[in-house]
């Protein structure tokens, strides 16, 4: 039996996926199909939204129909589904109407969905976080996103914008961050700060140079890792997570960068016994931002068929 199906959307700085998700009535998700396609946010959002609904479109078309479209953004929604902010995504996002934009084009409900949030939904469902009753989630990447799961459930407080772990205050007084603060873990981890700090072209020379023992490389691994294991030593300490997933571009470098962030976590935390939380890094790769879409849109109240 095929079951309900969803259409899943990750909305990235550069490529926006697609994730075609079946979902049982007993039994696991299934992946069904994967396409990416440009976001062309250096439009104009205007032009990359409308774009982007053609290429909805002709999916739902083509391959409907879904019970269910759910999209996962980077960045902050209000609970009309207005952009309230969109970091590291080109174009003037905010106060765009996103939600209403899509359901106008798409001729049906649409789940929004923080991406990290998505990609901790994903995770813990499907991934590294199976299992786990209370799990916190981190991509790392263009920017450093976060997510908890508390029971099967992504937690988002009374404010809906819980679980945002990066943006701590880690370093007081600290380089600006997207959001507004000052000394963030995102201002002080990200891909393009490590670049900087190692004077290299980007995040994967880093590793590179890194795995040739390059001092530069070293130390820019070391602090971001430092500055990541004290938003993470917390979370420890307060929240007292089974597991915590760690994933997206930075992650891919395995254990150069889990392991600093592990040692980091440990010099900060102890009220807990050691190394007695797993820090593990995600099992579902790029696509995890669009699972967790489609599995939101799966958990929406029902939605029509188109």
């Amino acid at each position: 039996m095929t079951g309900r199906r969803f259409l899943g959307v990750d909305l990235g700085a550069t490529n926006t996926k697609m994730i075609v998700l079946s979902v049982p009535g007993d039994g696991d998700p299934a992946i069904q199909s994967v396409d990416s396609v440009r976001t062309g946010g250096e439009d104009g959002h205007d032009a990359a939204l409308d774009r982007l609904i053609r290429v909805f479109v002709a999916k739902l078309d083509a391959d409907g129909p879904f019970d269910g479209f759910g999209m996962g953004t980077p960045g902050l929604f209000d609970v009309d589904g207005v952009v309230e902010i969109f970091t590291n995504l080109p174009g003037q996002w905010r106060g765009v109407r996103l939600r209403d934009r899509l359901e106008a084009g798409l001729g049906m409900p649409v789940t929004l969905i923080n991406d990290a949030r998505a990609f901790t939904l994903a995770e813990g469902r499907m991934g590294a976080g199976r299992g786990a009753r209370v799990l916190a989630a981190m991509t790392l990447g263009t920017g450093i996103g976060g997510g908890l799961m508390i029971d099967g459930k992504v937690f988002m407080g009374s404010t809906g914008i819980a679980g945002e772990i990066s943006h701590q205050t880690v370093l007081l007084d600290g380089p600006m961050c997207g959001c507004g603060n000052r000394g963030c873990a995102e201002a002080l981890a990200r891909s393009d700060v490590m670049a900087e700090m190692a004077d290299r072209s980007s995040v994967e020379e880093v590793f590179a140079g890194l795995a040739e023992g390059d001092p530069a490389c070293v130390a820019s691994v070391e602090t971001a890792a430092k500055y990541l294991g004290i938003a993470i030593a917390n979370v420890v300490t307060f929240l007292g997570p089974d597991r915590i997933v760690i994933g997206g571009g930075i992650a891919a470098a395995g254990d150069a960068m889990l392991d600093p962030i592990r040692d980091a976590v440990w010099r900060h935390v102890t009220l807990v016994p050691e190394r007695s939380i797993d820090i593990v890094r995600a099992s579902l790769g790029p696509e995890a931002g669009a699972i967790g879409a489609a599995l939101a849109a799966s958990e929406a109240p029902a939605l029509p068929r188109r």
